[in-house]
């Protein structure tokens, strides 16, 4: 090998191994190609993805394999190592690391468990009205924002179909229901209506108070009256659960 690397730039390689063919010395000319070929060296991004994806599977073996990809990246720019974090996740998905998920809470307007006391159906699911304040239904949905989540309770009045009180929170509470009844009783006082004899009626009530705020008798003559509108929870098209308020 040494004396073809001596003389290959005079006689060239492939007459130096055809003249040595039938001695004991013969050599093909690929493995000389292969030897004095220089050695080819990693690319500088192989190394550096090695180098990486040894401190990746140590933060996520020490969080006990619960850190995803952005809190492993989080953990390894708290440690003074420089990394994108589309470069973690690509590492981590290479090597089939992965964190744990949450697991998502399911929102729903629908009575779930031991049914709750409830007034009786004071319309007989003849939802019609002769004039306007003679019967309200009330109901709650929930809205996704680029915030969160948001509940909207609403009184709607049968005649006019005119949302006569509402309510938005950002949380589900009792009085959320029983806002929005109060804001149509001002609103209708204050144009001068007369309310005497209304019925507010409202689903199962198992969701912001609606039950409760129904039971309330004291504003004027209301009445409060359950419809059991869970039997018709499946003509909504969206996330109300009362098909006559949606």
């Amino acid at each position: 090998m040494e004396f073809v690397a001596a003389h290959r730039d005079e006689h060239g390689v492939d007459p130096i191994c055809a003249a040595l063919r039938d001695t004991s010395a013969q050599i093909a000319p690929s493995t000389v190609r292969a030897h004095l070929s220089p050695q080819k060296t990693e690319a500088p991004r192989v190394v550096r993805d090695r180098e990486l994806l040894t401190q990746v599977r140590a933060v996520h073996a020490d969080n006990l394999g619960v850190y995803g990809a952005r809190k492993v990246h989080a953990q390894l720019r708290r440690q003074g190592h420089s990394a994108a974090r589309c470069t973690v996740e690509r590492l981590m998905k290479a090597d089939g690391l992965q964190g744990i998920a949450r697991l998502k809470t399911r929102k729903t307007t629908r009575s779930e468990g031991a049914e709750t006391p409830r007034p009786a159906d004071r319309v007989n699911r003849q939802f019609t009205a002769a004039a306007p304040n003679a019967l309200w239904v009330a109901d709650l949905t929930y809205i996704r924002t680029h915030s969160g989540w948001v509940y909207a309770a609403f009184v709607l009045d049968v005649f006019s179909r005119m949302v006569v009180g509402w309510q938005v929170s950002t949380t589900m509470h009792t009085d959320l229901a029983l806002d929005a009844l109060n804001m149509g009783l001002w609103a209708r006082s204050r144009a001068g209506h007369d309310v005497a004899g209304l019925i507010h009626h409202s689903d199962r009530g198992v969701q912001g108070g609606f039950n409760w705020s129904s039971q309330h008798h004291d504003h004027g003559g209301v009445c409060g009256g359950y419809g059991g509108l869970e039997s018709e929870d499946q003509r909504c098209g969206g996330r109300c659960s009362s098909a006559v308020a949606c």
